[in-house]
């Protein structure tokens, strides 16, 4: 079987809900990284790309009607390169590099764009139409972040629990204190500080430029870290589930805005184009879990594709675990026996500090996995994320470079 190569990533810095990248559409912001991709590799024939697949948890906005689609042809690709767009919420740009290298695994590509975009500052009301003639009822929903249009059979089944009442599920089944929660939301933010400072993050990130009446800003550095926060801040924010929980907004990630890409190829393509493979994507695996309880996904996920590959976690050089909330974070690693302050987890800092925007962060992290691996000259990382309604998703990537 072929292998897939990931030959380069790029991604946008992620923006603050309503920040710097706030008045940026949605299907510039995903064309922003394959811009980028294009001019970083000028030898390669774009018009041999056989498809760019985004993710995209949203697609409601600016970012309907195929985005995947809409991005490529603002980045200037020839109009005979198709995309699709998919959508397994959290997970849906890990997905779309997963649906990439399986398509060169098999020998159906050559030469993939994998990725994904999400802009939830962006994001829209949307109204249902009337159900009936003459109905004057109106029923608005935010497509931000969460539930809508809600299935009463679904409610009364599983639940219809929010994110940030998910997180606190997983903190009581799994008896995370906040304690630990805050400590863990501190390193975090401490270990992002130190990649930023260190030009650790820079590698990774293409700058996206803004044309304003007064002229042009260049957003060139991820916008929600807080590098000056201390355990007594963190511990003096008010729960936000319920008065006794142990949610907070300092150890739960943000609402934010971003896009990444990575381009993949086949050893033929590589050659031909002169590319060089940094990582090959070994395998992937994703899993259901109980909605309530979706933070938990990544453990039993990352289980599966260990078992699918007959690697360990023993083996992981790099481990990014996107942190959805410090408590499902802590849950998972106790499940799969790594310590809560393991250097291999996240050793740049992680969704906490940097942001989540949905359907860019699977390709962040293994975009940031990629060049941990390079940097660190480690041989296998491990890449997993939590997903809303209950699922996990995870992928190992391999150092060939």
């Amino acid at each position: 079987m072929p292998d897939a190569f990931i030959c380069d990533a790029i991604r946008t810095p992620f923006g603050r809900y309503g920040g710097a990248l706030s008045g940026v559409r949605t299907d510039d912001l995903a064309a922003t990284p394959i811009k980028a991709l294009m001019e970083r590799n000028a030898g390669v024939e774009w018009v041999e790309v056989d498809d760019v697949i985004l993710g995209c948890a949203n697609q409601a906005g600016e970012d309907n009607r195929n985005v995947a689609r809409m991005a490529l042809l603002l980045a200037g690709m020839p109009p005979i390169v198709p995309g699709a767009t998919i959508n397994r919420l959290c997970g849906s740009s890990m997905e779309a590099v997963a649906i990439a290298a399986r398509a060169i695994q098999c020998g159906e590509a050559e030469l993939v764009i994998a990725g994904g975009v999400e802009s939830m500052s962006r994001a829209p009301f949307v109204v249902a139409k009337a159900d009936a003639a003459f109905s004057r009822a109106l029923k608005l929903e935010d497509t931000t972040l969460g539930w809508r249009f809600v299935n009463p059979l679904m409610k009364t089944r599983y639940g219809v629990d929010s994110m940030a009442e998910t997180g606190e599920n997983v903190a009581e089944e799994y008896h995370i204190s906040r304690e630990d929660q805050d400590a863990f939301a501190y390193r975090s933010q401490h270990r992002a500080a130190a990649a930023i400072q260190s030009g650790a993050l820079a590698e990774e990130i293409c700058p996206v430029t803004i044309v304003q009446a007064k002229g042009t800003a260049v957003v060139d550095t991820d916008e929600q870290p807080r590098p000056h926060t201390t355990r007594e801040g963190l511990a003096a924010l008010t729960p936000i589930v319920k008065p006794t929980g142990t949610i907070t907004a300092g150890n739960a990630t943000a609402v934010n805005d971003g896009a990444s890409a990575l381009l993949l190829a086949s050893e033929t393509a590589a050659k031909t184009y002169g590319l060089m493979p940094k990582a090959r994507v070994v395998a992937s695996a994703a899993v259901g879990v109980a909605p309530r309880l979706m933070g938990f996904g990544p453990a039993p996920a990352s289980r599966k594709v260990l078992r699918r590959t007959g690697l360990s976690l023993a083996d992981m050089d790099v481990i990014e675990l996107n942190e959805a909330f410090a408590s499902q974070v802590l849950a998972v690693l106790r499940s799969l026996g790594v310590p809560d302050d393991s250097a291999k987890v996240n050793p740049n800092g992680g969704a906490i500090a940097l942001g989540h925007p949905l359907g860019a962060s699977g390709g962040r992290l293994v975009t940031t996995a990629m060049y941990q691996l390079l940097r660190a000259r480690g041989r296998y990382a491990l890449c997993t994320m939590c997903i809303g309604v209950g699922q996990g998703i995870a992928m190992i990537l391999e150092r060939v470079s």
